[in-house]
């Protein structure tokens, strides 16, 4: 072998720290199995990527650095799609004649052994059930799944912030659905009304994107008991990393599903964990096996969250991992992301296929010992071109390199032993059994019921009378009685006023009373002063005074 090449694989690889191992370096035909091809623990949250067309052998790399990974203490969270990586469960067979030719060629010592594997399922089907609540979406992320616009989605905020000031618990699809429509009521109008109102069109659109959510699938994701993404954050008394691999081969014909699961957990899993900066091992590390079914199809929020995931979550310790067919599937935001390279076989065999070929060549460090594009399509299957990050933090020689076997079982468990093992789960346990408490949807159904049954029981009894108001929530009798504080308020001051009304007519009565006795008295007195130059006697002005106080109603 040349002895360059050993010599710069041997420099480049050296280890300075702990490692996984991936295989050794090869050069026309040979391995320099003295020489092992390796990434640093601390270089694992830098992301990476797993291409390579399919049987090439991308699933079996990804089992490998998973397996060591938990076996260093990291916990891995596997995103299987085709169910074929539940055998990293149990230990793999090393009397396998393949296994041992690899082993032997490698001058690698094969230790069998399994890895401690909990299952998750987004049906309960495959492993514990992992739910979400609506409320720990909230509106904006909800939004992002319902693909609504901004007018929509300040609506669903204003939905929110009405459970929260009512004491509406959002758990499920029905609990946001039932308020939805009693809002856009008669009933809930004047309610709505306070926040803002909703138009009928902006509520049409957002129950019909509810029901559409349902229809492919994503009801069953939402209620309780809510995951903890605290789980997949687990290592064993011994100090392994629990590897916590989600089963989706029972729900791939539902894709919303899946994303919208992968949104959610995404965004849960930065807001969980706290800035940690460089580590000499990642928190956690993500594989997304099939990954092109992550991105085909994908809404413009999944695909904005993985970017930003990709971005920023490597300050939290974590580390995300692509495998797919091609580093093409992978939107170049993201790929430009993942400084980790292993890519195994690309065949061309459309002009797609020999472009694609061609960019994938490109992104590889330039090197002097490989035609790129000729090596890329001569790998056999558990080969692979690797490049990855050193512990300075620049990339590795380019390596064309033959894997080392995985020490776990190299295929799926057998449904019995899976099953078994799923039920004796301590998250089966904790999230197996559906938690239906009361919520929104049964609160609102409970009070439109008993309003109907009182105005039912009201018609009965006086068929004119008025049908009785809906039932009022906690938040709408406050204001209720607010109201008629009001009322009794203005109804007593109107009294008050009345009251002084009357008051002044009383006065202005006796008032004029006094007036017109006055008068009267001033007629009479006039009248005795006119007949006194007549009759001069003091008799006679007696006798006039009596006829004069008869005749005006004077008192005489």
């Amino acid at each position: 072998m040349d002895q360059a090449f050993r010599d710069a694989m041997a420099a480049g690889y050296a280890p300075t720290e702990p490692s996984i191992v991936l295989g050794s370096p090869m050069l026309g035909g040979e391995i320099a199995s003295d020489v092992r091809v390796q990434v640093g623990l601390s270089m694992l949250n830098r992301h990476g990527l797993v291409a390579g067309a399919t049987g090439t052998g991308k699933t079996k790399t990804l089992q490998l650095m998973a397996g060591q990974l938990s076996k260093a203490g990291v916990p891995c969270f596997v995103a299987d799609i085709k169910g074929d990586l539940t055998g990293l469960a149990a230990p793999g067979d090393g009397t396998s004649p393949k296994v041992i030719e690899r082993c032997q060629s490698l001058a690698w010592t094969f230790e069998p052994g399994g890895h401690p594997v909990e299952f998750l399922s987004l049906s309960g089907q495959l492993g514990a059930q992992v739910r979400a609540t609506v409320h720990s979406f909230g509106p904006l992320l909800l939004g992002k799944v319902l693909d609504l616009n901004d007018t929509q989605t300040s609506i669903l905020s204003l939905i929110f912030k009405y459970c929260d000031d009512n004491e509406l618990p959002l758990l499920d699809l029905a609990d946001l659905t039932t308020t939805l429509r009693f809002l856009g009521s008669d009933a809930g109008k004047p309610v709505l009304d306070e926040y803002g109102g909703m138009s009928s069109a902006s509520l049409g659109v957002l129950l019909r994107s509810i029901v559409t959510l349902e229809q492919e699938g994503a009801d069953v994701f939402f209620g309780e008991p809510e995951f903890d993404v605290g789980d997949l954050l687990r290592t064993t008394p011994e100090g392994e990393g629990v590897i916590s691999i989600l089963e989706l081969s029972d729900v791939m014909d539902r894709p919303r599903l899946f994303s919208t699961f992968m949104l959610w957990m995404l965004a849960q899993l930065y807001h969980y964990l706290p800035e940690a900066g460089d580590l000499p091992k990642p928190k956690l590390c993500f594989f997304f096996d099939e990954a092109h079914l992550l991105f085909d199809d994908a809404s413009e929020a999944l695909m904005d969250q993985v970017e930003r995931t990709a971005r920023l979550i490597r300050s939290k310790g974590v580390g995300v991992y692509f495998v797919t067919q091609t580093p093409t599937d992978i939107p170049t935001p993201v790929l430009a992301q993942l400084g980790n390279r292993v890519e195994h076989a690309l065949r061309a065999f459309t002009p797609q296929d020999a472009d694609d070929l061609k960019k994938t060549a490109r992104t590889f460090p330039m090197t002097d010992f490989y035609d790129v594009p000729e090596t890329i399509q001569s790998l056999g299957i558990g080969e692979a071109l690797v490049t990855v990050l050193s512990s300075r933090g620049v990339p590795t020689p380019l390596a064309a390199t033959r894997l080392i076997p995985p020490d776990s079982l190299m295929g799926a468990l057998d449904p019995v032993q899976l099953q078994g093992r799923i039920a004796t789960s301590q998250l089966t346990a904790k999230y197996g059994q559906t938690v239906d408490r009361e919520s929104a949807h049964e609160i609102i159904s409970a009070r439109i019921v008993a309003a109907k049954q009182v105005a039912a029981d009201r018609a009965s009894a006086d068929p004119n009378a008025e049908p009785p108001p809906v039932m009022l929530n906690p938040s709408q009798q406050r204001r209720e009685i607010e109201r008629q504080a009001r009322e009794l308020e203005r109804q007593r001051e109107a009294a008050e006023r009345a009251a002084r009304a009357e008051q002044r007519d009383r006065a202005a009565a006796e008032r004029a009373r006094k007036a017109d006795e006055r008068a009267r008295q001033r007629s009479v007195d006039s009248a005795i002063r006119t007949g006194g130059r007549i009759v001069t006697s003091r008799a006679g002005q007696d006798l006039l005074r009596g006829v004069f106080g008869t005749l005006f109603g004077g008192k005489g």
